[in-house]
């Protein structure tokens, strides 16, 4: 089974840490993160994201950005970093 994370609302430069230190204990399993209640998606966070979505990959497991809401998925497009999509959908 998967671990989960949910996103808070505001992924700015302040959360990124935040972000970063709930990721890391997670490490070494599938984890599905819930980006629904996300209305602003920073650059920092953007980072912390498609940088998780790298290393679990490298070690063989799965990170999966699911049930984002229209605000992530504009905001995650708009970086233009649609060749990292998370699951769910982004058009």
């Amino acid at each position: 089974m998967a671990a989960t994370l949910s996103l808070p609302a505001v992924l700015d430069l302040a959360q990124a840490e935040p972000l970063k230190a709930a990721l890391l204990p997670m490490r070494g399993q599938s984890v599905v993160i819930d980006a629904s209640r996300v209305e602003r998606l920073g650059g920092l966070c953007l980072q912390v994201l498609i940088s998780a979505q790298q290393t679990w990959a490298r070690d063989g497991h799965t990170l999966k950005i699911d049930d984002v809401s229209r605000e992530f998925a504009d905001q995650w497009n708009a970086f233009g970093a649609a060749e990292a999509a998370p699951e769910g959908d982004l058009s």
